[in-house]
């Protein structure tokens, strides 16, 4: 049994969102911006009426799936198997520093193409994962699940049945989710990339000193 509809909610912004480091399995917490976020978010989540939470252990999606939780009443669960994609030595660096140290490594991932030297996981191996997570779920109308950018995306492709060789949806903003309906014939995406009004651009957007700044990053 699974729920018959989900949210896949990435959480709020951190310090090395907005410094364009590559997070991966590191835990940094939220930061100021990222704890509104969460709170924008949450208000929204809140009136649909959610019936579970689940959420990374990772602090940054805990503390995204807290700001529900004060509003709903709702405990959340941790689930690690919803962690962000492992970066191996990625995680850290800005895109510069990859630039200057794994030049050929930062090449295939700019082409959209599954870097697997740098020692991390495989869009499979996140795939696989997060889907064991998945199929734990108990039924219910909709759950939320609080996780990452590029976990998120590896389960809605894997839901869709969609090819993990390069992932054909864009990654989510801070605080944005994708929702999915299950009907007769499968898994369908209703939406990706939701959330509240604010302004999504290109790959990559930094802007720290901006309040409304969007960080779009399918691996950060």
């Amino acid at each position: 049994m699974t729920p018959r509809r989900v949210l896949l909610l990435r959480h709020g912004r951190t310090e090395w969102n907005a410094a364009g480091r590559f997070q991966g399995q590191a835990d940094p917490p939220l930061d100021d911006i990222g704890r509104r976020q969460a709170a924008e978010a949450a208000s929204l989540i809140a009136a649909m009426e959610p019936d579970l939470l689940v959420t990374s252990d990772l602090k940054r999606a805990v503390q995204t799936a807290d700001a529900l939780q004060m509003i709903t009443g709702m405990e959340a669960r941790p689930e690690p198997r919803l962690r962000e994609r492992g970066l191996g030595h990625w995680e850290g660096l800005t895109r510069d520093e990859l630039a200057q140290r794994y030049p050929d490594e930062l090449a295939d991932w700019t082409a959209g193409r599954d870097v697997t030297r740098r020692g991390g996981e495989t869009r499979e191996e996140v795939a696989t994962r997060a889907c064991a997570a998945f199929a734990d779920l108990p039924a219910c109308e909709l759950a939320v699940l609080v996780s990452h950018s590029a976990t998120a995306v590896a389960l809605t492709s894997a839901l869709l049945r969609l090819d993990q060789t390069v992932h054909i949806l864009g990654p989510l903003a801070n605080c944005h989710w994708s929702e999915l309906a299950l009907e007769q014939s499968g898994w369908r995406l209703r939406a990706h990339n939701a959330g509240a009004a604010r302004p999504v651009g290109p790959i990559p957007v930094v802007e720290a000193e901006s309040p409304d700044a969007v960080v779009l990053d399918a691996e950060a």
